[in-house]
């Protein structure tokens, strides 16, 4: 192969976000655009006949893709090639074709309108995430797992409630992401500048049929709001808010690849790993996490090139200039086609998912005896013991049952210290009472269920057409 290949399009995106951004669905939607347009002109009083609408939709499909490029080269310039192309096909249409717009009608619409669809792309692969991460939830929300602060063992969690925090994350991008397509502007019909001259005089200095004009079209389109006021393009702040959006989405994605590598390393969760997988041309015991590593690996590049569309919105002179576009070209195409495809590794991993309770156990056993350490102080106080002096004395034994771990790959023998200490008054049958790993859990498996039935079952009724219930996927 002697030709770039992009990986998004040949190994990660879906066949509906890769057509979503493709030429062909672009010039069809500009097609769409002018056909629209005149039907709406004509409909207003324009002298357009049934027979140039009729030989629009007639070569709405009929697309040359040799006589656009022919144009394109000659001209430099991409909506004059297709005007040019397409008026050779609907020969009776031609005179009215792109009557009062300029490209930015053509161009910003149609990437508004892109820019919807991948957004609904994206919603349904988020609901799936939830949903998935909703079973596993409820799967495992009593199953005692150690919660780390600073990956240092702290206190005990459950495995529900760590997989819950995941999905807060979520939550927060869908209701952006619903608010987003909510209210995404249509560009409307604004001419050169942004002032509707070309209409002005098109329909005699009828304001009112300008705004039936840009009602009706952005109604057609699904659109329910019209930017008020726009120069030549509309405010290029619309793509940095999609396009951190886009980068919120990639955040919670790359915290949940963390958690799954950390917790591989553990031997306490891990990604799916198929029977014939090789983790290693060197070391054939390995089994690397290289799902989540390439979320993570994508999530930076959709995190890092998030600040290029607030670069463009700042750099925006006056009315309009040309320094947005070769950039958007690729920025917005690529960030959704980058999200598109880690929200489908993560919808892969969630399906096969392995959770290996033994080794949680084992590893809680290793850390427990120290987590009841406050609970042993307040036993003892409550017996008349000064709390600092049994503070100290437990502070003691821990530090010199940590040395002898590190130093001398010891067991923990931190429960026979303390019962060894006659200053400490407790005994083993309080100490067997205390030392079981749920009553370190606090109120977490309440906390997950709780969460789930006030948050995410709400979502998941409210779309679930969304949900795909087959299990078959592959990347």
């Amino acid at each position: 192969m002697k030709k770039y290949e992009n990986p998004l399009v040949e190994k990660y995106g879906s066949k509906e976000m890769i057509y979503n951004f493709s030429p062909e669905k672009k010039i069809i939607i500009w097609r769409k655009l002018w056909l629209n347009l005149a039907k709406t002109q004509k409909e207003l009083g324009l002298n357009i006949s049934s027979k140039q609408i009729n030989d629009l939709e007639n070569h709405l499909y009929d697309i040359d893709w040799s006589r656009i490029n022919f144009y394109e080269r000659k001209l430099h310039h991409d909506v004059m090639a297709n005007l040019y192309a397409f008026g050779e096909k609907a020969i009776v249409a031609k005179p009215i074709l792109h009557l009062g717009v300029t490209s930015a009608f053509l161009g910003d619409n149609t990437d508004i309108i892109l820019i919807k669809n991948g957004l609904k792309i994206l919603l349904k692969k988020l609901i799936n995430i939830i949903f998935r991460l909703r079973n596993f939830t409820i799967e495992y929300h009593k199953i005692p797992t150690l919660a780390y602060t600073h990956y240092q063992p702290a206190q005990l969690t459950t495995v529900g409630k760590r997989s819950a925090l995941w999905m807060q994350s979520i939550i927060f991008d869908i209701e952006e992401l619903e608010f987003r397509l909510e209210n995404l502007p249509f560009r409307g019909v604004k001419g050169t500048v942004g002032t509707a001259a070309s209409f002005k005089d098109l329909f005699n200095g009828n304001l009112n049929k300008l705004k039936i004009l840009e009602k009706k079209l952005s109604n057609k389109f699904g659109f329910k709001n019209i930017c008020p006021i726009t120069g030549q393009t509309y405010d290029r702040k619309i793509d940095a808010q999609i396009l951190n959006l886009l980068s919120n989405i990639s955040q919670s994605s790359h915290k949940f690849s963390n958690d799954i590598r950390l917790l591989q390393n553990l031997k306490e969760i891990e990604e799916p790993f198929d029977e014939d997988q090789v983790g290693s041309s060197a070391m054939a015991y390995k089994r690397n996490p290289i799902l989540s590593e390439r979320i993570s690996s994508i999530s930076k590049y959709v995190i890092s090139i998030s600040n290029s569309s607030a670069t463009v919105a700042a750099n925006q002179w006056l009315e309009r200039t040309l320094d947005d576009s070769a950039n958007r070209r690729i920025v917005i195409s690529q960030s959704f086609l980058s999200v598109d495809a880690i929200l489908i590794i993560w919808n892969y991993i969630l399906e096969k998912i392995t959770v290996y309770p033994k080794m949680i156990e084992k590893n809680i056993n290793k850390e427990l005896p120290f987590l009841i350490t406050e609970s042993i102080i307040i036993k003892c106080v409550k017996k008349g013991c000064d709390r600092q002096e049994i503070y100290n004395r437990i502070r003691e034994h821990s530090m010199k049952t940590c040395l002898d771990i590190k130093l001398k790959g010891l067991k923990n023998n931190f429960i026979d210290r303390i019962l060894k200490d006659k200053e400490i008054p407790i005994c083993k049958n309080e100490i067997d009472k205390l030392i079981d790993s749920k009553n370190f859990i606090g109120f977490s498996p309440e906390q997950s269920l709780e969460f789930v039935e006030k948050k995410i079952n709400p979502i998941l009724e409210k779309y679930y057409n969304l949900i795909d219930f087959d299990t078959s996927s592959v990347i």
